[in-house]
């Protein structure tokens, strides 16, 4: 549990779909929400510099710059050159991987594809991999402490919806309503 004085002074700071963020601040933490989509978590632990990076698809043909950030390759290279700019260096760098579920049985398995990729890319460049959560079924939330490299994972189930009551409006035989 942390303590009232950190809990105070922490900044969360949610990095979505196509989005990458690096923070030497110790009181940063960064969290996002992953399905199919895969999110590294990238660090120098010498520098104390680390960030994360959030992408859909491993590769793909982006218009635009924004666009780009879809993409895994392009959303790998932003975040270590953003750790390099900070200060980090790409020797000491250690990576942590999430997410790639498997969101739905009937169609392309999407989240193993960006696992595949993300572990692929990790190895070419040479880069650790000293933890982490890939594949498997469903989403997981993620909090991840770019100084000090701490991750925590849950996943995210439906279990906590509260059923809704049926409407109770009387719909046609033609089964067509129209509301105003």
């Amino acid at each position: 549990m942390m303590s009232p004085e950190a809990l105070a002074t922490e900044k969360r700071i949610h990095v979505g779909q196509g989005e990458h963020l690096v923070s030497s601040d110790p009181d940063v933490l960064l969290t996002t929400i992953l399905g199919s989509c895969v999110a590294l978590c990238l660090r120098d632990p010498e520098a104390r510099i680390g960030g994360m990076n959030h992408f859909l698809l491993p590769d793909g043909a982006g218009a635009g710059t924004d666009a780009g950030r879809r993409y895994g390759a392009y959303a790998m290279e932003l975040l270590i050159n953003d750790i390099l700019k900070a200060g980090g260096r790409r020797d000491r760098l250690e990576a942590k991987l999430f997410g790639g579920g498997r969101m739905f049985d009937s169609l392309k398995d999407v989240g193993r594809a960006n696992a595949d990729f993300a572990e692929k890319f990790l190895q070419d460049e040479g880069i650790p991999l000293v933890g982490g959560s890939l594949r498997g079924q469903g989403g997981r939330r993620l909090h991840y402490w770019p100084v000090s490299g701490r991750a925590l994972q849950r996943a995210v189930t439906d279990r906590h919806v509260v059923p809704q009551p049926e409407p109770r409006i009387a719909v046609p035989a033609s089964g067509m309503l129209e509301l105003f």
